[in-house]
């Protein structure tokens, strides 16, 4: 191969690796999102069953929506919580399996499991997504949402796994770890 073939072959292989490097960090950045809206959300979360404890024990008059909104609002944080943590591998896994296996074996198990995991967040995705749009016209009782916001963290959950698992293949096709976000 010429020296200039291999120059030009480096600076593609430099680009790809920028464009890589910038996903990662793109990755990485919606997950520190993630997390401060979840505990925004937690936050809220105990707003709204406090002021229903105080409406209901001091005021002798439960605010009917508090619990309709906190119920919406479990929804979110736990959606968000459960991207993230596929992202930064902080979710249940089987190991055992994988210990046992050389290197290239174990590479080649954590890709397949991250296609499955990549799968799985396509179709929670999708399927959620056509929830909501079907519902979309009936009113969450005590809120006046329409119930398709319900389905709404279920889809953006699953969109985020699809992204988070594209980013962990190809830190393994590239022979590196992807950082958890809160690092």
């Amino acid at each position: 191969m010429s020296a200039q073939a291999l120059s030009s072959t480096e600076g593609s292989g430099s680009t790809l690796a920028r464009v890589f490097n910038g996903y990662a960090q793109l990755c990485a950045a919606i997950a520190r999102l993630c997390m401060v809206l979840s505990v925004i959300g937690v936050i809220c979360l105990v707003a709204a069953v406090s002021f229903q404890v105080f409406g209901r024990h001091v005021l002798n008059n439960t605010p009917t929506w508090a619990e309709s909104l906190s119920l919406l609002l479990v929804l979110y944080v736990t959606m968000l919580g459960a991207a993230v943590a596929v992202r930064d591998a902080s979710h249940i896994g089987f190991e055992s399996l994988a210990d046992l296996l050389p290197e290239t074996g174990k590479r080649r198990l954590q890709i397949v499991v991250h296609l499955l995991v990549l799968l799985f967040g396509a179709l929670m995705a999708w399927y959620c997504g056509q929830l909501a749009e079907s519902v979309h016209s009936y009113k969450i009782p005590n809120l006046g949402l329409s119930e398709g916001w319900k389905y709404i963290p279920a889809t953006l959950s699953g969109a985020l796994i699809v992204l988070f698992s594209i980013e962990h293949i190809i830190a393994l096709l590239r022979n590196q770890e992807v950082v958890p976000a809160w690092h």
